[in-house]
């Protein structure tokens, strides 16, 4: 990790925006231009000379990629013995800007401009393969453009060979090793439902997928029509490349931009209801969200949760692996849940444990319990820990919610329940009072 205004070349670090499995990614002040870009510099020990020297030929090839919906690559080279890679600096994710309402045309455009790059990429020959809303990038005037060209591939391969990675929008058959451009055109799908329903579809991408009710109104029906083709499991049975696909959209979009099914969502009789929700997460937020740091949002429901939580405490959903930033320095390789550098297991998931990258021993005011093996070396636990992250032994602490008495009746660990329906840490449904 960098520190802030640490100077790394001739760049000034400012701040840690984002981390992944395969690199952390920071805001930096360019001393010489004078300009913010952003550094993205791979963790140390995947960089081994392999990935070097797949890196190598696919910058060579992303040099091809001159776009203006594809974010170009200012810099890779070696920094005071840290590999570099130099971005212009946007605003902010897709994957941010997917978290607030937006209207229908602003969504039509976002869409033009993804198939825009990813349909130039192709008539070059060039695969994305890890398209997703984190690597579109947002500037001004709603300009988007797709970062990691090339860095993605390798980037995937590392990761996966290391034994982490998820799901998430990668197609079916790129998980089994046999990517194409149908696999870039099935991630572009999953996105752009996303976007008309609010909710991401999950293996086994069963039609009809969670929000089709949702995307029905939000989408011109020909437009829905487009999207449907674009996900479907069989990839024969999807466009061929991501041309294929913006011509397709090409032709449907003065109708989507014309049609009232393509505006805001209509109200509804179920408008109450979603309003009735929003007022019960706002409430529980001022209650109980700063004790349990409920700061990310469910994927299917919009209710508030937790890193720690393993399900969806408003609709039960399976939180196996988690998909948000985390505030640890690094995340375990399987759950994606955060991590301190010298904890030899992850308290969250039960599995074999790591090599802890550092011997310093880190303090930290989230510990708030000690662990009940004297053997322990440290003994410290932080709330709603699964398992001792020095020692592994199972937690016995029945963790209870700040504020509340009431527990699960499966596991015994603290509910809420006049807010929750199931058990975040068991998911047995709460019985109301």
């Amino acid at each position: 990790m960098f520190r802030t205004r640490q100077k790394l070349g001739k760049y000034r670090i400012e701040q840690r925006i984002a981390e992944g499995g395969f690199a952390s990614v920071y805001r930096a002040m360019d001393t010489i231009e004078g300009i913010r870009v952003a550094l993205k510099i791979p963790h140390p020990h995947l960089l081994t000379d392999e990935m070097l020297a797949d890196f190598r030929s696919e910058v060579r090839l992303m040099a091809q990629l001159e776009h203006a919906n594809i974010l170009p690559l200012k810099d890779a080279s070696f920094i005071d013995s840290h590999f570099v890679i130099v971005v212009p600096l946007g605003e902010r994710s897709l994957a941010d800007r997917l978290a607030k309402r937006m209207s229908a045309r602003v969504a039509l455009g976002f869409v033009d401009q993804m198939l825009s790059a990813v349909a130039y990429a192709h008539s070059k020959r060039v695969m994305h393969c890890d398209i997703k809303p984190e690597n579109f990038i947002l500037f001004g005037n709603n300009s988007l453009r797709l970062a990691d060209f090339g860095i993605a591939k390798v980037a995937r391969r590392t990761v996966q060979a290391s034994g982490s990675g998820t799901v998430g929008y990668v197609a079916p058959e790129q998980a089994m090793g046999k990517p194409s451009f149908r696999s870039d055109v099935f991630s572009l799908g999953l996105i752009m439902y996303r976007m008309f329903s609010g909710q991401l579809p999950e293996w086994p991408y069963e039609w009809p997928p969670p929000g089709l009710d949702r995307f029905r109104r939000s989408a011109h029906p020909q437009l829905a029509q487009m999207i449907r083709r674009a996900i479907e499991v069989n990839p024969r049975k999807r466009y061929e490349d991501a041309e294929q696909m913006r011509i397709a959209f090409r032709r449907i979009l003065p109708q989507a931009l014309k049609s009232r099914t393509s505006g805001a969502v209509k109200q509804s009789s179920d408008t109450a209801r979603r309003r009735w929700h929003l007022i019960r997460y706002q409430q529980f937020q001022r209650e109980h969200g700063k004790d349990l740091e409920t700061r990310f949002s469910c994927h299917r429901c919009g209710g508030p949760i937790s890193e720690p939580m393993q399900l969806c405490p408003w609709c039960g959903t399976k939180q196996t692996v988690f998909r948000e930033e985390t505030r640890f320095p690094i995340r375990c390789p399987r759950c994606h849940r955060g991590m301190k550098s010298d904890w030899t297991y992850c308290p969250w998931c039960y599995g074999p444990g790591f090599e802890p990258t550092s011997s310093r021993e880190y303090s930290d005011a989230r510990y708030q319990a000690r662990c009940s093996n004297p053997a322990c070396s440290r003994k410290l636990l932080m709330p709603f820990m699964r398992y001792c992250p020095w020692c592994r032994r199972k937690v016995q602490k029945k963790w209870k919610v700040p504020g509340t008495k009431e527990t699960c009746s499966g596991c015994g660990l603290g509910v809420t329940r006049s807010y929750w329906d199931y058990c975040p840490w068991c998911g047995k449904p709460i019985r109301k009072k």
